[in-house]
């Protein structure tokens, strides 16, 4: 069986900070059972999620996140085939970041800058996160 690294990215519905933590409480309980580890952005305006272990534990997580009534207009973004050895967030079962101010501006989530992003642009958006996590 393979690993996949999935993203995708919603909108939250009653964002705050009560929310905010009950779904990161939910998803390090569930990714540290799963095998998964990952990463989410969160504002009140944009959820930015990657998924990355295996196959069937990514896809029932994120079969489980469009159910969530927590995310709004969920719109998966990219699916890829990877390694153990090229995971992004090892470490992490879920890190989270604001991300207020460099990932895109509340005018560009408006006008679908997540769904108009390349592969490449919103893996680089994790990356980045990424080489600031250690």
């Amino acid at each position: 069986m393979g690993l996949l690294q999935l993203t995708y990215a919603s909108r939250p519905f009653g964002f705050d900070g009560g929310l905010l933590a009950g779904i990161l409480i939910d998803a390090r309980r569930c990714n540290a059972r799963d095998g998964i580890t990952g990463a989410l952005i969160c504002r009140d305006d944009l959820y930015l999620q990657l998924l990355e272990g295996p196959e069937a534990q990514v896809q029932a997580a994120y079969a489980r996140i469009r159910r969530d009534d927590r995310h709004i207009e969920v719109r998966q973004l990219t699916t890829i085939a990877t390694t153990e050895d090229s995971r992004l967030f090892g470490a992490w079962a879920m890190r989270d970041d604001p991300a207020d101010s460099w990932v895109w501006t509340r005018e560009e989530v408006h006008n679908g800058a997540a769904e108009q992003a390349t592969e490449a642009e919103v893996l680089a958006i994790f990356q980045r996160l990424a080489a600031n996590a250690a």
